[in-house]
């Protein structure tokens, strides 16, 4: 259950942000909070802290910054830590991906200077594609949760942190369907200690920072916590849990399209949609294995916001198809290519092409921020289990197991704007709008 919204706990003391994961991703959303804080740059994308939020009536003109109308944690209250299999600080590991400028980068060295990478729990045969020295030994994998529990802690003593939440922004492991040993708590902890093939080393992480009180959110198509044997523990610890697979570049732009053709029942005959990226995420995703995993995540998108049972004439016979090909020199300038063949009235075609030459980890930055503080957010409400109303920062949205997913981009801000007015006591906005009119 929900506590009032009186009982929301104050935002008091340091806010530790762990991130399995040190490469592009974490190293852009830790260099571009550093530059935030020191003004040097705005928080671009991020929904917290540029966002705001309708209260009451139209009339009313109440429209507060959203970090002004919830008790957020403040860009100077984090700090941060995390795991990679490479042993580079953030300022090296960050000039190696190429996402950012030099100059910015040299503005904010000592910022990334600071946080070095503990040593991850890794297996390349979960992503057969990367090979690091800077590795955890063990006996089993239960000695490796031990260790990330371990590691937690130390980072919470060092960093004198009240709260902690854990984003995965690590790689897309292997394609994995949920297992026996996946249903249940005890099943889960036997198969640790049994090394069990289907526990990847993301499912650890998850383990580990539950384990530690710990919410967590996973930004990859992997299956990590999206399973019972993680419900289990998050129920039983209250704590919130959320994912999968950040949504970012083309899967944005199809959560944006798809509802507005399906609002105008136009068809869609097919949806071809190809990437180009050369950044780690493209190399791993160049093995079959990985692709899988990615795959599944971007092809669900359509089939949940079209429903074409409900309109079989639509889009009964949709054909929709993604690659992402792996281009070294795009760097992580990713680019993605969409041809749609809609139809309208009488039946008669028409095309749709697109060309997105995007940023992926530019992208996926303030979708960390955003989940970082939400997280932190609904922890200290009282909230636990899944967090639907974070199903607008993911591709593949966790829900319960008797729900679809919600993968309309604009349903899902208002279920997540919904959220907080609830939190807050604020009226729910229906967009009705006849009381205007009495």
């Amino acid at each position: 259950m929900i506590k009032s919204p009186a009982e929301i706990k104050p935002a008091e003391g340091r806010l530790g942000v762990l991130l399995p994961g040190l490469g592009a991703v974490s190293t852009t959303f830790i260099a571009g909070v550093a530059a935030v804080r020191r003004g040097l740059a705005l928080p671009i994308g991020s929904l917290t802290q540029m966002g705001t939020i309708r209260l009451g009536r139209r009339t009313e003109h109440r429209t507060p910054k959203i970090k002004d109308f919830v008790p957020l944690a403040g860009l100077d209250d984090l700090v941060f830590g995390g795991w990679d299999i490479f042993p580079e600080n953030c300022y090296e590991a960050a000039v190696r991906a190429g996402v950012l400028e030099r100059e910015l980068l040299a503005q904010v060295k000592p910022e990334l200077e600071a946080v070095t990478p503990m040593k991850a729990v890794f297996s390349p045969e979960y992503v057969t594609r990367l090979h690091g020295p800077w590795v955890k030994p063990g006996q089993s994998k239960l000695d490796w949760a031990e260790a990330l529990i371990t590691d937690i802690e130390s980072f919470r003593q060092r960093e004198r942190c009240q709260r902690l939440v854990m984003i995965w922004c690590g790689s897309t492991e292997i394609y994995l369907e949920a297992q026996p040993v996946h249903q249940s708590l005890a099943a889960f902890e036997q198969g640790l200690r049994d090394n069990h093939p289907a526990i990847a080393p993301s499912m650890i992480y998850a383990y580990a920072a539950l384990r530690s009180g710990v919410p967590f959110a996973n930004g990859a198509p992997n299956l990590t916590v999206d399973i019972p044997a993680m419900r289990e523990l998050a129920r039983e610890r209250g704590l919130c849990i959320a994912g999968k697979d950040f949504k970012t570049g083309q899967t944005l732009l199809k959560t944006v399209l798809a509802p507005g053709l399906r609002e105008r029942m136009l068809g869609i005959s097919g949806w071809f949609s190809t990437n180009i990226l050369g950044n780690r995420d493209g190399e791993v995703l160049d093995d079959p294995a990985a692709f899988h995993t990615k795959e599944v995540s971007k092809l669900g998108v359509l089939e949940h916001i079209l429903q074409p049972e409900l309109n079989p004439e639509l889009y009964g016979n949709l054909y929709h198809k993604v690659r992402i090909n792996y281009y070294p020199p795009r760097g992580d300038n990713k680019e993605g290519w969409d041809n749609i063949d809609i139809f309208g009235w009488l039946g008669y075609p028409m095309q749709i092409k697109l060309d997105f030459l995007c940023r992926d980890s530019i992208l996926a930055a303030p979708l960390v921020l955003d989940l970082a503080l939400f997280l932190d957010l609904g922890q200290r409400a009282g909230l636990r289990d899944i967090q639907e109303w974070l199903s607008f920062y993911f591709k593949t949205p966790m829900v319960a197991p008797e729900l679809y997913p919600e993968h309309n981009l604009f349903v899902q801000l208002t279920k997540l704007n919904n959220v907080l007015r609830y939190l807050r006591g604020e009226t729910q906005i229906t967009h009705l709008g006849l009381e205007y009119y009495d």
